[in-house]
């Protein structure tokens, strides 16, 4: 996929001005094109991992198009003084992904979370994009041993998207380690977006959505996320304190 979309550095990773109909219109492209893109939808949390850990720093900048999936993160822009045109959350980037597979009889494939998770998001999206190929799914509890076992599995499975929800620290890393053995043309990370789909938890209402607190309506729904949420402070004391250092290259 060619880089030439507008950015804006946020500590150094490069965040997509588009928004959510431009990323579509430019994810197709891509699709169409058969060229192998990894979309990173981020938030904070991972922002913060790569201030702390330049590996991860490294990881996230082998991405093709990063997006402003947190509410904290279109936050920080504007506040720098360059904002991203909107939040582009994984969930309804997901869903337009697949209004365009409707039309276009796209393949997919979902990895991640637990097999019954899995099974019934697979379920519901059958049903609601009936024109879409679910061609596979599987859960994401294994090990790097069974790597090459599950690649060969999505490989054969050809699908036109691959979306994967696995943990924070996995999710990412194995999708830039494994992205030229996969070949597919979108590889996307989802976080908890399988959860939602399911049915398992409920997307924040949109009183939530429009007061930017749908991370307080997760945690409300999963207490034990909390060590993870801790960070969402620091981020807030950290671009307020460094305001001009934010956006820098």
């Amino acid at each position: 996929m060619s880089n030439n979309h507008p950015t804006v550095p946020i500590y150094g990773i490069p965040f997509s001005k588009l928004n959510l109909d431009e990323t579509v219109r430019l994810l197709t492209t891509a699709i169409e094109a058969r060229t192998p893109t990894h979309v990173i939808t981020a938030n904070p949390i991972m922002i913060m991992a790569a201030v702390d850990d330049p590996n991860y720093a490294r990881m996230m900048l082998k991405a093709d198009l990063i997006v402003p999936d947190g509410a904290g993160v279109v936050w920080a822009a504007k506040h720098a003084g360059n904002p991203v045109a909107e939040r582009v959350t994984g969930i309804e980037l997901l869903n337009k992904l697949m209004e365009q597979g409707e039309k276009r009889h796209w393949k997919v494939y979902l990895l991640g979370t637990t097999q019954e998770i899995i099974e019934a998001a697979a379920e519901k999206l059958q049903l609601q994009y009936p024109q879409v190929r679910i061609v596979g799914c599987r859960n994401g509890f294994f090990t790097a041993e069974q790597d090459d076992e599950v690649i060969a599995e999505i490989r054969q499975a050809a699908p036109d998207l691959l979306f994967v929800a696995r943990g924070a620290d996995t999710q990412e890393p194995w999708i830039v380690k494994h992205k030229k053995s996969l070949n597919v043309p979108l590889i996307m990370g989802v976080g908890g977006s399988f959860d939602v789909i399911s049915g398992r938890l409920k997307r924040a209402p949109s009183v939530f959505q429009k007061l930017r607190l749908e991370w307080l309506y997760r945690l409300m729904q999963e207490p034990k996320r909390y060590k993870r949420m801790l960070v969402l402070p620091k981020f807030v004391v950290k671009v307020l304190r460094d305001k001009e250092k934010v956006t820098k290259p």
